[in-house]
């Protein structure tokens, strides 16, 4: 999905990648992210949104949750939305500040006071048991918590397993019950997906999602509430800012920007965000029809995967569909050409779109590419511990 353009906008991260796994510096199964081009995203994005008066939280559920990267992000963007419990307590430990919790995945309740206790900007709730919980839990610490009403999607317009909000329909009862929590405070709405990008040209559009937020503050407004955030995340990106203060958003949360791997960067190689990750791994053995297949462990039903480059030989091959009952163990490779001599070991480089937290992937985090002097900084499993 993104092989072209990293070898157009950042080549010395593939060449990089490639070293590293042909001195067995890292395995195979191996994201190798640029902490610069990181970096230099994050500072991009932090301007862009100064300029347009939105606040950004950042994420990093497909990156690992790393640490390092984390780190480096909340230089520019202090404060995170985190996916789940687990994501909170890593970048809460590397210096991040929380912005928003709860964003995907609710705050499992036994775990509420200690989170509450970082004193978060917000935390999303997706129905009245969890502000009710969100509120005792603050209102044990004598806080006071901002919460933002996550809003039920429209049909169609919502990722399978990301079900769940409040409608709109309710929206007013729900309030009206919210409002008398003594530990919760309404601070806003948020939804997900606000934006996507069209399959064939890459160019960012509102969901219907977005539309029902902005009538959803209305209606909270229209109640007395002041000073409503609205976050509108998905494809969050230098190219999509405008496009959310447009539409009166207050926040995003870049994740894919942060690497230049949105849907947009596939096809648009000049999108001002650097390419920031590659896949490497290698050649397991080659099936008697000729088809190499590669170690797996690493691969993203969603990733958009074209081809792999196999630096040894200078060969780009197809890779192949899997059916959904593929495990993850080997990914199978067109044919070479007779003769093409490619060998059980050889490196393959790879850039598609995908989400490291849920692979068995290590993280290897490399710096310097930017200067010409490359460096490996430190090895990650997928949920950010080092190796």
């Amino acid at each position: 999905m993104f092989l072209d353009t990293v070898l157009t906008r950042n080549p010395q991260l593939v060449r990089t990648a490639a070293e590293l796994h042909r001195t067995g510096a890292v395995p195979a199964d191996t994201y190798v992210v640029d902490r610069d081009a990181v970096d230099a995203n994050a500072a991009l994005l932090a301007a862009e949104a100064e300029r347009l008066g939105l606040t950004l939280w950042f994420v990093v559920k497909q990156l690992g949750r790393n640490p390092a990267l984390a780190a480096t992000i909340a230089r520019r963007l202090p404060r995170f939305a985190a996916i789940d419990a687990a994501e909170a307590r890593t970048l809460h430990a590397a210096g991040a500040r929380p912005g928003n919790l709860g964003h995907l995945v609710q705050i499992p309740r036994r775990e509420l006071p200690e989170m509450l206790g970082w004193e978060p900007e917000a935390v999303t709730v997706f129905d009245l048991d969890n502000a009710r919980a969100v509120s005792d839990a603050a209102k044990a610490t004598g806080r006071v918590q901002d919460i933002l009403l996550r809003l039920e999607g429209v049909p169609g317009a919502v990722y399978p397993g990301q079900e769940g909000g409040v409608p709109l329909e309710t929206l007013e009862e729900f309030a009206a019950a919210a409002e008398e929590l003594p530990g919760a405070r309404i601070a806003g709405v948020t939804a997900f997906p606000c934006l996507l990008c069209d399959p064939a040209t890459g160019v960012p559009e509102p969901t219907a999602n977005l539309s029902r937020l902005v009538k959803a503050r209305e209606l909270l407004a229209g109640r007395g509430h002041t000073a409503l955030k609205l976050s509108a995340p998905s494809v969050t990106s230098a190219a999509t800012l405008p496009l959310l203060a447009g539409h009166g958003a207050t926040h995003g949360e870049p994740g894919h920007a942060l690497t230049g791997t949105t849907p947009l960067h596939a096809v648009d190689p000049d999108q001002p965000e650097i390419p920031g990750y590659v896949y490497v791994t290698e050649v397991a053995h080659t099936l008697a029809d000729g088809r190499p297949a590669l170690h797996g462990g690493g691969f993203y039903p969603r990733a958009g995967i074209s081809d792999a480059l196999l630096p040894r030989t200078g060969l780009r091959l197809p890779v192949q569909d899997t059916p959904a009952e593929h495990i993850d163990y080997y990914r199978l490779l067109d044919a070479p050409p007779p003769g093409s001599g490619v060998r059980a070991g050889d490196s393959a480089v790879l850039a598609f779109r995908t989400q490291m937290f849920v692979t068995r992937s290590k993280v290897a985090v490399v710096s310097g590419l930017s200067d010409g002097t490359p460096r490996l900084d430190g090895l990650y499993d997928a949920l950010g511990q080092p190796c």
